[in-house]
Formats: C-alpha cells, sequence, structure tokens
C-alpha cells in the first residue's frame, strides 16, 4: 500500500524554538511526538535562506539557478513540473493549503493540485484572506487553526485514495502575531541571552556587520508589540522602507532616554541604558515569536491525532519543517539569509512507522532540494532526471550509502536587498567546515540592488568555532582545508551547473604567493 504524504512545513521556525532539539528555549510536545517515533534529522540545510527561493526549491527539487526563483521578487513558472504534479499523475489526490508565497495570478498560482487555497502574499494572522480556484474570500479566525481546518478536512475526504498534503504555516514569521491563550507563556519569566548577543562582527566579512537585521536597531514597532509614536525619525524612527508607514523602533544611544507603550496593556517602559533596552526588545522579539510557534505545535497535535482517530498513522508519512532557519538574537541578529548556521539550517523531523526507526536521528547531510526526490522515492515513483536532489529515503532509515555526499550547497542572491541589506554570496558546508564566497554583485536579479564591498572569502570550522566567530580564511595553518573546500564548491557548482562568481585558479595563484611571501 502506497503510503500518504503530509508535508507540515511553517515560515521562519528555528530548530531551537522545537524542544526536540534541546535548546530548551520552548516546548514543543506534538512536534516532539515526530522526533520521538520517527527521526530528527540534524543537518537538514536551505539551498538559500529566503522564503519563496526555498519553497520553489522543495516544490521542484531543483536549485533556483534552474527554477529560476532566486529572490523574493521572482516568482514560480507553473507550467514547470513540480512533485505534486508527479504525484498526482500517479494517482495520489494533491492539495495545498496555506503560504504559497511564490507568486499569483493564472502564471504563478499552484498546480499540480486537486485543491488550494493560499494566502496572498505574506498573508494575515487574524481574518486572513485565502485564494482557491473559486476565488478570494476572508474566513474568519487565526491562521493556523484555518490552514490546519483545511488540511483535517482534505484527509477526511481522501477516503481510500493516497493523498499528498502540503499543510504550510505562514506562522511564525514576523510580525509576529501569537493566540491570545498563549499570552500568559514566560509571562513571569525572562529567556537566556544568546552568548553572542553583543557580537560586534570582528574578524568576520564586512556583510556581517552591513546587515540591517540587529535586535537592538532594526526591529519595528509591531515586531516588539509596541505602539509606533506620531512624529519624525528623531522621535519615531526611521522608515522601514521609503513609502511605508512602519518604522524602526530607535537604537538607544548612551545618555538618551526613551519610554516605550505596550500596544496590548498600556503599560509604560522607560530606559536610559542602552544594553537594558536590547535586552528588553530581545524579551519581547522573543516571547512573540515562541508564543506565536506554541499554536503551530497545538496544530500539529490536531494533525497527529486525527490520524490515529482514523487510522492513518501506520501507513502516513509525516514530515515537520521550516522553510529556513532563523537567527533567534544569535550575533544580536533576527531574520535569516545568511549562510550562518542559524539561517542555513533547517528542522526536519519525519515519521514513518514502518521503515523509520523511533528515536532516531541523523547527522547525514541533507538539503531542501532532497524533499522532493525523498516523495516520489517513498510513493514509488521514478525520480525524474531533472531533480537536482536525491532521495534521503536510505538515511531516514538508517542505511546511508557510501557514495552519500556530505555536502550542503547554498547560494542568496538577492543582493542589498531594501530592508536587510543582506549581501550576495554562495558557499558549501560539509561535515566539519564552511567556506562562503562574498560576491557581492546584484548580477540584474530582481529585488536586489547595486551596492556593498569588494568580495570576500570566509572559512569556518564548525567544530572548533561552532558559533562562526572566526574566519580562517586567511590563516596560512588552514591553507589545505581551503584548498579542499573550495574544491568542493567548484565541484558541486558544476554539479548543479551554477556559474560561479570567483576564479578559482587566480584564488590558488594569489594564496601561493602570499604563502611564499
Amino acid at each position: 500500500m502506497r503510503p500518504n504524504i503530509i508535508f507540515i512545513m511553517s515560515d521562519d521556525h528555528a530548530a531551537r524554538a522545537i524542544s526536540a532539539y534541546g535548546a530548551g528555549l520552548n516546548h514543543t510536545p506534538n512536534i516532539d511526538r515526530l522526533a520521538r517515533e520517527g527521526m530528527r534529522h540534524d543537518a537538514t540545510y536551505v539551498t538559500n535562506s529566503i522564503c519563496t527561493p526555498s519553497r520553489a526549491a522543495i516544490l521542484t527539487g531543483t536549485h533556483n539557478h534552474v527554477n529560476c526563483v532566486t529572490t523574493l521578487a521572482t516568482h514560480i513558472d507553473n507550467r514547470l513540473p513540480n512533485v505534486a504534479k508527479h504525484l498526482r499523475n500517479a494517482g495520489y489526490r494533491t492539495a495545498i493549503f496555506g503560504k504559497w508565497h511564490l507568486g499569483e495570478g493564472k502564471a504563478h498560482e499552484p498546480t499540480g493540485f486537486d485543491e488550494w487555497a493560499v494566502v496572498p502574499g505574506q498573508g494575515d494572522y487574524w481574518d486572513p484572506a485565502f485564494i482557491s480556484p473559486e476565488g478570494r474570500k476572508r474566513i474568519s479566525g487565526y491562521a493556523t487553526d484555518i490552514i490546519t481546518d483545511m488540511s483535517l478536512d482534505f484527509i477526511d475526504r481522501c477516503g481510500e485514495e493516497p493523498f499528498f498534503l502540503m499543510c504550510h504555516h505562514k506562522a511564525p514569521h514576523r510580525n509576529f502575531q501569537p493566540h491570545p491563550k498563549y499570552n500568559h507563556l514566560w509571562a513571569d519569566e525572562d529567556l537566556p541571552l544568546p552568548e553572542t548577543f553583543n557580537d560586534d562582527y570582528a574578524n568576520r566579512a564586512a556583510a556581517a556587520a552591513a546587515a540591517k537585521m540587529r535586535i537592538r536597531s532594526d526591529m519595528n514597532w509591531e515586531d516588539l508589540g509596541l505602539v509606533q509614536p506620531e512624529g519624525p525619525a528623531l522621535r519615531a524612527g526611521e522608515l522601514m522602507v521609503d513609502g511605508w508607514f512602519a518604522r524602526k523602533v530607535p537604537e538607544l544611544k548612551s545618555g538618551e532616554t526613551i519610554t516605550v507603550v505596550c500596544a496590548e496593556t498600556g503599560e509604560n517602559h522607560t530606559f536610559d541604558d542602552p544594553q537594558k533596552f536590547a535586552e528588553f526588545r530581545y524579551q519581547r522579539y522573543m516571547k512573540r515569536y515562541l508564543r506565536t510557534v506554541q499554536s503551530i505545535d497545538e496544530n500539529v497535535g490536531r494533525i497527529l491525532d486525527e490520524l490515529d482517530a482514523k487510522g492513518l498513522a501506520g501507513n502516513t508519512i509525516v514530515v515537520y519543517t521550516s522553510d529556513q532557519g532563523f537567527f533567534l538574537g544569535e550575533h544580536g541578529w533576527f531574520d535569516k539569509r545568511f549562510m550562518y548556521e542559524e539561517s542555513l539550517r533547517m528542522p526536519f523531523l519525519v515519521r514513518y512507522p514502518p521503515e523509520i526507526a523511533p528515536g532516531s536521528t541523523s547527522k547525514d547531510i541533507a538539503c531542501n532540494v532532497d524533499f522532493a526526490p525523498t516523495f516520489l522515492d517513498y510513493a514509488g515513483v521514478p525520480v525524474p532526471s531533472y531533480m537536482q536532489g536525491r532521495s534521503m529515503r536510505p538515511v531516514l532509515e538508517g542505511n546511508t550509502p557510501d557514495d552519500w555526499e556530505q555536502v550542503a550547497y547554498h547560494r542568496y542572491w538577492m543582493h542589498n536587498d531594501e530592508i536587510h541589506e543582506a549581501w550576495a554570496h554562495y558557499g558549501v558546508r560539509d561535515q566539519r567546515y564552511k567556506l562562503i564566497y562574498w560576491y557581492n554583485d546584484d548580477l540584474g536579479q530582481l529585488g536586489a540592488r547595486p551596492g556593498g564591498g569588494p568580495p570576500e572569502w570566509e572559512l569556518f570550522d564548525c567544530q572548533e568555532d561552532p558559533f562562526e566567530l572566526k574566519n580562517l580564511a586567511d590563516d596560512q595553518a588552514y591553507n589545505e582545508v581551503f584548498e579542499t573546500m573550495l574544491a568542493k564548491l567548484d565541484a558541486k557548482m558544476a554539479e548543479i551547473g551554477d556559474v560561479p562568481e570567483h576564479d578559482s585558479a587566480a584564488i590558488r595563484a594569489a594564496r601561493l604567493d602570499r604563502a611564499a611571501a
């Protein structure tokens, strides 16, 4: 009997915000069930740490230079083949509910699905609009609950047919809006400050310091559940983007005082210490974020309970993941985009009782382009030659092949984007080291902008330096490691057909000259 496949994906859910991963920040008992009754995969990496491109890679099994969804401003050509089309053609009933974010209109809306209802753009947390073949309508309620309601209704109507369901939550994407029933969580306690919260970005490429993703200076009033005051930038903060009403909460400088107002309670909070105010912002951010996560966990539980009640648990693959990682105050940041570990690593938990051992874990490297081939493999459908990923099935079943490629490739194209000013880069990570090339060029990509600094290399020893605080690219003691990682980068780019912006021969010659000097 062919298995049903349920793919549950949230937006910006860091692995550290799932208790099965052991960070101790929160408790997610329902998501943890998947780890307890299946596998927690510890080395799943995104090929482009940003929403739209990651979703395209998952759907098509291809890298972004192939599916042409490179930035938030590029939309999928829905005439392309995708995993849902293959499964539907093989007799699966297919559906997607929730966040799509791959474009709207006839050229970009979901194809390959028997049923679909998706939120426009990022969607709303409360009373969200949905677009479906029947048109657009708003549904009263909380988005995470509604998306789950749609998913459960689809499961109930599938009968004996095998089904493929993509349940895509918009949560916990900013601006974080938790359901009120979880507002009590962490009301009387604070979360631990990350060890790297006060990072000064020394010993890193210039891109780290240039990014506008700092909790202390780049979050807006709504992010933190605070009342945005009226007035000019000196009082209300600078505009996030010209033409938007949203402003950033000003960074407090030494000798200044600021009073902010809680949007829910009206309580005033006054600060004259910049560090205390930065930590206050961190607590506001994290508590809102984690409370929003709690509704996702609740609704994962609803789906698992429904499978139990209908007797489907034993023949249903259930995957929980996020479209990428997310910074939870590490290096003082929120958001994603970078190839640094917190952003690069995706959570991936999967249960399939007949073939995946309960309580198992794996550190074999996999990427989001591997998801589609995995689903096809389990469904008994041939993996088409255009897909660039590889089925994770042997890894999930504890039979990793000897020729499994322990390399992840990442490329961020949206250079110097208007809001975050994150610079373009690509690189590879193996089981110990990470090599990043900051080519810092917009290359004419939609949504990218000129600017930034000259190209730079970064090399990190992720075993000895897990927080990636020391760039070893120019350390002669690591010349051999650099050369090995450069060869892996070149080989991977050649394999997938991506075009390099670096010249390896020139780089090797320059490094030899420097070593001889």
